[in-house]
């Protein structure tokens, strides 16, 4: 293995720079790596401009490419759910993986995780690397209980995973075979289009496909399946109209959600609304977003008696055909027929993603996003605007509020007029001043939603422990408060406070996968330490300090290789600059011995282990490389030496690697081999700490008003955001301040909870206390002509859990019976209105009260 020396790592730099620059081209492999591995070796050949000061240094020598941090515990193929790219992975092509791995070697026992890039959409094509294989699991209809697991891309066939099952079910090949989606306890429909891809199939995570073979007569093996030779054969039918012996009975079935669904006739009239949607896998941020929209009343009643039908614009260059349009609107009066607990919205599901890739495979995605796609589709689909005109926009120039505010109205309505810029569009006054010639440009602009910031915490907390001088002193955890952007020197201090050791003597480190990931230099900013990473802080001293970490030696059996897989926690020791073996060994001795309480209690009185004994194991300690120049301890054992004043035997064994440039000598004065009984030495992680916590802090705890207030704040832009100033000719950091002129009839409001930086992707999970009813919105509008503006609470869209993961739900108020209810995806069960605020309040959507009395006024003049 090539140790990437440092008269290579420029041209190491350079190819993988380049060769992260590659185009995604479907078909093509890309690997994922570990973004904990790849950063050391970003370090480590320093491939950032501001980070070169460790170049070269052989203490961040990444060592073999390690991908354990994306691994299911157990398993060397499967990689954990709602990893994030960049933030836990890197993405990179075949040449870049090889190179990398010709470079440093993959870690002993780990494989290649290998990707395609798959094209995604119908109408809009998209390449995207399927980081997540989608997992069937596959059965016949003679034994359901016996279930086959396996993972295919979203570009395989239903042809090729019926080959597939074919083999595994040991079919023969003049048997004709027929594929069955099976989803919950009895519902099933046939895939009989077997060009159709995974994706075209609507096949989710988890999904179960049931393989059928048909008698040498053509009869079907189980009275419980039907075969249909295409979906427009299927007529509606109703549950007690399907006769069958099989315990597996098909309940009704719906043409418009090509699938089964389970109905209750006995409760139509009671449950308008209150109907659930399956989740496909993944799909709960759209079952929470279309729920939202479902309880809009002026939006469901306009697609539930066919008004859109009239409206639909299938020319629109920048609509979808009208194809969402109709797919919504079917699904709306599936939900609001009466008839059914929950529906399947995949063809609603298929139309999106065919219009949107980022929404057509089956990865948690974000409620607000699909939202603002959906939107916008409906609003396209059913834009009364058959021919849109070419509009000069103009600046304010002086000119009033008023006047500027309405031509803008005019000018935006005369390309986009629907039932959605009726209900949700409204109209905000953006102000632009030049920090250079003091220009001042006023244009106002219309929205669909109001996305507000939420009052940014200064401070983080970081847990952190505390390694002292002291050997038997236990590992101290510290919970700190530290700024948001602030350094790794700021953490020192504030654990200096606590602990009273010098913020200088402290060595601040990152241990990750049983090793020394990384040693932070005082100035590196603390947005480099993620929630997950593992943070030990060391007591420096004027000694020298050495890392050790643990390795288990054993041969495998049936092999001659040994293996030495690094174990349990590394910990750094200070060491004079000149000591013996015997003295190193039994630091080394004192700082890893500390034995389970039961141990101390029943073995108080025994002793170490004698020469003589016989049971040994090849546990050591050991370097976190073996080089071939490393300095090895001696190997021969020699009865009868003394070691501590004791006949004993050494508990492990320890070597050194010369990778450092450490002004380090060791004198040997005893040269037996050192060896470690595991039956009276534990070398893995520590279960006993201390704790050192600061007072539970409350809660951050914000108003509404508070969000709205620092949406209309005056703010500088930012260096990467600029301004082009007309009178400079060039681009300006100005100052920008965004007012509300006027109000739709239901007003959107996406409370921005998601943060994104260079190192890390936050959720803030602060308390935003909103009003249930009478929200006056009248205090931020500045138009002088506005009115009273007051908005009931009629939906919320809830995420709960953190980045890249956690579950959508929501709550709505039912249009019918005025209640509450709690939608989570295919259950409805009523909700209290104390349950509705909380901190996983995510999107809140607000229907203004003249509008629900009939009135058609609005807040402010747009027109």
């Amino acid at each position: 293995m090539a140790e990437g020396g440092a008269a290579d790592l420029d041209t190491q730099r350079g190819e993988v720079a380049a060769l992260l620059k590659t185009q995604l081209r479907k078909g093509d492999t890309w690997y994922l790596v570990d973004s904990h591995w790849f950063k050391q070796w970003k370090k480590y050949v320093g491939f950032d401009s501001w980070d070169k000061y460790q170049m070269g240094d052989q203490n961040v020598y990444p060592g073999p490419v390690d991908n354990s941090g994306l691994l299911r515990d157990g398993d060397v193929l499967a990689i954990k759910e709602h990893l994030i790219d960049e933030l836990d992975y890197i993405l990179v092509p075949t040449e870049g993986w090889n190179k990398l791995v010709s470079w440093y070697g993959l870690t002993e026992g780990q494989e290649p995780i290998a990707r395609k890039v798959v094209e995604q959409g119908m109408f809009v094509k998209h390449c995207k690397v399927e980081v997540y294989l989608t997992e069937l699991k596959l059965c016949e209809d003679s034994n359901m209980d016996n279930v086959i697991t396996r993972r295919f891309s979203k570009a395989d066939t239903i042809d090729m995973i019926e080959k597939e099952m074919r083999k595994l079910f040991s079919i023969p090949d003049e048997k004709e075979t027929r594929l069955w989606n099976r989803y919950m306890s009895n519902t099933f429909e046939p895939l009989n289009k077997p060009d159709s891809t995974i994706q075209d199939a609507g096949l989710y995570q988890g999904q179960v496909l049931v393989i059928e073979q048909k008698n040498e007569d053509g009869s079907c093996t189980s009275s419980g399946f039907f075969f249909f030779v295409d979906s427009q054969e299927l007529m509606p039918q109703t549950r007690n109209s399907i006769s069958t012996n099989s315990s597996y009975s098909l309940p009704s079935y719906h043409p418009y959600s090509n699938s089964y669904d389970y109905s209750d006739q006995s409760r139509q009239s009671e449950r308008s609304g209150l109907c659930g949607l399956s989740n496909l896998g993944n799909t709960c941020f759209m079952n929470s977003a279309v729920q939202c929209l479902s309880n809009i009343p002026p939006l469901t009643e306009y697609f539930l008696k066919d008004k859109y039908t009239d409206e639909l614009n299938e020319d629109n260059p920048l609509g979808m055909k009208g194809e969402i349009a109709r797919a919504y609107a079917e699904l709306i009066k599936q939900l609001w027929s009466g008839k059914y607990s929950y529906v399947t919205p995949r063809p609603f599901k298929t139309q999106v993603g065919r219009f949107a890739p980022q929404f057509s495979g089956y990865q948690q995605q974000d409620s607000h996003e699909l939202l603002a796609f959906l939107l916008d589709g409906l609003h396209e689909d059913l834009n009364r605007i058959r021919k849109k005109p070419y509009i000069q926009l103009k600046d304010a120039n002086g000119r009033p509020d008023k006047v500027v505010a309405e031509e803008a109205w005019e000018n935006h309505i005369k390309r986009n007029d629907s039932i959605i810029v009726d209900i949700f569009h409204g109209l905000f006054k953006s102000t632009l001043v030049c920090p250079v010639c003091s220009k001042v440009s006023v244009t106002f602009d219309p929205f669909c939603y109001l996305t507000l910031p939420l009052p940014m915490k200064k401070e983080r907390t970081l847990e952190v422990y505390l390694v002292r001088l002291d050997p038997l002193a236990k590992p101290t955890q510290y919970k700190l408060t530290v700024p948001k952007v602030g350094y790794i020197s700021d953490l020192c201090t504030s654990l200096s406070t606590l602990s009273g050791v010098p913020a200088e003597k402290m060595i601040v480190t990152d241990i990750y996968n049983h090793r020394f990931h990384r040693i932070f230099a005082t100035n590196e900013n603390l947005s480099s330490i993620m929630e997950r990473d593992d943070i030990y802080v060391v007591e420096d001293t004027d000694h020298v300090v050495i890392p050790v970490h643990l390795r288990e030696k054993y041969k495998q059996s049936g092999y001659n290789h040994t293996s030495t897989p690094l174990f349990g926690q590394p910990f750094l020791i200070a060491v004079p600059r000149t000591l013996s073996e015997d003295k190193l060994y039994n630091m080394l001795l004192l700082r890893e011995m500390e034995t389970d309480e039961q141990d101390d209690e029943s073995s108080q009185d025994q002793e170490l282990p004698s020469e003589n004994d016989n049971s040994q194991s090849e546990d050591s300690v050991g370097g976190d490389n073996e080089l071939e120049n490393g300095v090895v301890g001696p190997t021969n054992s020699t009865k009868g030496q003394q070691t501590a004043g004791h006949n004993r035997k050494r508990l492990f064994t320890f070597q050194f690697n010369n990778m450092g440039k450490t002004d380090f000598s060791l004198i040997k004065e005893d040269t037996r081999q050192i060896r470690f009984d595991e039956g009276h030495l534990r070398l893995s992680g520590r279960k006993s700490r201390l704790h050192m916590e600061y007072k539970p802090q409350k809660k951050a705890f914000f108003k509404l008003k508070d969000c709205i207030e620092l949406f209309t704040t005056k703010e500088k832009l930012g260096a990467e955001d600029p301004w082009y100033c007309p009178n400079c000719k060039q681009h300006q950091q100005a100052t920008k301040k965004l007012d509300l002129w006027s109000l739709p009839p239901v007003l959107v409001v996406h409370l921005k909870r998601f943060s994104y930086s260079r190192y890390m992707r936050d959720k803030l999970d602060s308390l935003v206390d909103f009003p249930l009813r009478d929200l006056d919105m009248s205090e931020f509008l500045i138009n002088p002509n506005a009115g009273p503006c007051r908005y009931d609470l009629i939906a919320v869209s809830n995420h709960y859990g953190g980045m890249g993961g956690g579950h959508y739900t929501a709550y709505a108020k039912n249009k019918d019976d005025d209640k509450w209810y709690n939608y989570d995806d295919s259950s409805v069960s009523p909700a209290n209105e104390d349950q509705i605020v909380s901190k996983a309040g995510y999107v809140l959507f607000y229907q203004r009260q003249d509008t629900v009395k009939g009135g058609q006024s609005h807040c402010g003049d747009r027109h």
